[in-house]
C-alpha cells in the first residue's frame, strides 16, 4: 500500500447520504490544491457517491476501502 499524507479526516460516521458527501466537498472547498482529505464513513452510499463525485469533479481518488464496518475513502484535491 502507498503510504499517503492525510491532509484532514472527516469522521462522518453515523451520518447518512449525503452528509458525507456534503462533509467531504464542504472541506475540499476549503483546501489547498495536492491536499489530502480521507472520509471516513459508514454509510455504504458514499463507496458508491464519493467516487462517482470525484471523477466529475476532476479530483483523485486516492484509495476507497472498507475498514470493518465504516469506509475509508481519500480524495486529493486537484484544482
Amino acid at each position: 500500500m502507498v503510504e499517503v499524507n492525510i491532509t484532514k479526516t472527516i469522521d462522518a460516521r453515523g451520518s447518512y447520504c449525503p452528509g458525507p458527501l456534503m462533509e467531504l466537498v464542504k472541506a475540499i472547498k476549503r483546501g489547498q490544491i495536492g491536499d489530502v482529505y480521507e472520509l471516513l464513513s459508514s454509510d455504504n452510499g458514499s463507496a458508491k457517491d464519493v467516487p462517482e463525485w470525484v471523477n466529475k469533479m476532476g479530483h483523485e481518488l486516492v484509495y476507497c476501502r472498507e475498514d470493518g464496518d465504516f469506509w475509508r475513502i481519500a480524495v486529493r484535491k486537484t484544482k
